[in-house]
């Protein structure tokens, strides 16, 4: 099942399918998303797109891709190298990512897949991981270059973690429908041109181990997010650097789960 979460016409968040009785329309569900949803006879007009959970943490990895650890110059890890994305960076499909006033010079694309935890787990042994699975999504783990690498010296959760740097969507994707998130195409476009293009095959661990190793010691809540690491290609090893310009557009593309897209627009200073 592909499931949307949107702002509807009754001013209401919903959980819903795109109806086929109109363009730009949900079914709407009923219950507890991790439970049981159930389609109902409503069809409402969808005024937004919202990231598919509200989770409990966001966590990312680094360097899951070889060729990426290749690009950046360093060396593989023997376990997953693991971060945490705030909250509040939290944006949905066709929204705007925003250049922070903080600083907003080199913000980079990083296309990634994202799982969704449906089943809470501690220590999970690797035979069970998937079923602690409920499904994926697309994502986009913006990062501000300057922040992360040279401002807070290494440490990364600021330059990741600006508001409207994790967009996700453009739907939840369930686990049935996708058999072996092992074997997908992912590719990321800024405006017409392809920036990356790989298959999740190539990732150095399957997401089988990424969940029973971050499990490990730590409880993964339902509704937890799993970004799995990006692809080469990012901005800030091409030759120039390639980072988002104000007007830009940025679409991530997963097999089997569809297209993330996001303007790019410059943050405003707001008067206190």
């Amino acid at each position: 099942m592909k499931i949307y979460r949107c702002l509807t016409e009754d001013g209401q968040i919903h959980y819903g399918l795109h109806s086929s009785e109109a363009f730009g329309t949900m079914q709407v569900l009923e219950g507890e998303i991790f439970n049981s949803l159930t389609p109902t006879d409503k069809h409402l007009k969808i005024l937004a797109y919202l990231p598919p959970v509200t989770p409990p943490n966001i966590f990312a990895l680094g360097f899951s891709y070889r060729k990426h650890a290749d690009e950046i110059g360093t060396n593989v890890s023997p376990y997953p190298v693991v971060f945490i994305k705030a909250n509040t960076s939290l944006t949905g499909h066709e929204t705007t990512i925003l250049l922070p006033t903080a600083g907003p010079d080199q913000v980079d694309y990083e296309g990634e897949l994202a799982v969704i935890i449906g089943k809470a787990g501690k220590n999970i042994k690797l035979s069970e991981a998937m079923n602690h699975v409920f499904g994926y999504t697309c994502a986009n783990d913006v990062s501000a270059r300057d922040w992360q690498f040279e401002k807070q010296k290494g440490q990364w959760t600021r330059g990741k973690g600006f508001d409207t740097f994790c967009p996700l969507g453009p739907c939840l994707v369930t686990r049935d429908e996708i058999p072996n998130p092992n074997l997908l195409s992912i590719r990321t476009m800024v405006n017409d041109q392809v920036v990356q293009d790989a298959s999740t095959a190539e990732m150095i661990y399957d997401i089988a181990t990424i969940v029973s190793d971050l499990s490990q010691s730590l409880t993964l809540l339902p509704g937890t997010v799993i970004l799995t690491g990006t692809p080469e290609g990012v901005g800030f090893t091409r030759q120039p650097p390639l980072f988002l310009r104000e007007g830009d557009r940025v679409t991530v593309t997963i097999e089997g789960i569809g297209t993330l897209t996001n303007a790019v627009e410059r943050e405003l200073l707001s008067v206190s």
